[in-house]
């Protein structure tokens, strides 16, 4: 999913409460509705690229994470990671394996892209490999050192979930996974170790990220 494609479907408004929006969007060739959500966060770039690296934290704001592994990292911008997702009894859980991508986006703004790579890995009996996800994170500096975040996703959990179910709860996942994550990035107690990986790729200024 690219950033100008993920900006531009067909939102239309959902709810907005405690300042975290949410949106839903028709997918073409799926009967489960993408989702986005915007919020804007009292915290710098560095913190927010520090947490999105802090990949044993992530049980702290991603909704209804069991498990998260990292498969692959290397010295580039981009990870395998597997991440088990809760569901309500008796439904299995949900395995997704996606790789994951720093790069500088449109107008000054930072994006991690997640692409859904459901054969990277064997699949296990205990949970459902999820065999369609797609999104982006779009992380744009506004003024008095705000970011504006922008959280854009689609998941199809697989057919032994009505897709009317999976519309209905689509809308838990953008918004706790924000606010979980907000309240997380403005705890000054929380203090992420910084990935010397992204001095290597982007330099991260006041004015906002660029390429070396």
């Amino acid at each position: 999913m690219d950033v100008a494609n993920a900006l531009e479907g067909n939102w239309e408004f959902r709810v907005d409460h405690k300042d975290i929006k949410i949106f839903s969007s028709k997918i073409r060739g799926s009967q489960v509705l993408g989702f986005k959500g915007e919020a804007v966060f009292e915290a710098s770039l560095r913190k927010l690229i520090s947490l999105f690296h802090d990949f044993g934290n992530y049980g702290k704001w991603v909704h209804q994470l069991s498990e998260m592994e990292v498969l692959h990292r290397s010295d580039e911008l981009d990870y395998v990671v597997r991440q088990v997702l809760n569901t309500p009894w008796p439904i299995p859980k949900r395995e997704m394996i996606v790789r994951t991508a720093l790069h500088t986006s449109e107008g000054g703004a930072l994006a991690l892209t997640m692409t859904g790579i459901p054969d990277y890995a064997p699949s296990r009996p205990d949970v459902h490999r999820v065999r369609d996800a797609k999104g982006v994170w779009i992380l744009m500096p506004v003024e008095g050192g705000k970011v504006h975040v922008t959280f854009v996703m689609h998941l199809d959990p697989g057919s032994d979930i009505p897709a009317a179910i999976s519309n209905a709860a689509l809308f838990e996942v953008p918004y706790y996974s924000l606010l979980k994550m907000r309240n997380l990035a403005q705890d000054p107690s929380y203090k992420p170790a910084w990935p010397s990986v992204v001095d290597n790729h982007i330099a991260i200024s006041e004015d906002g990220p660029g390429m070396h």
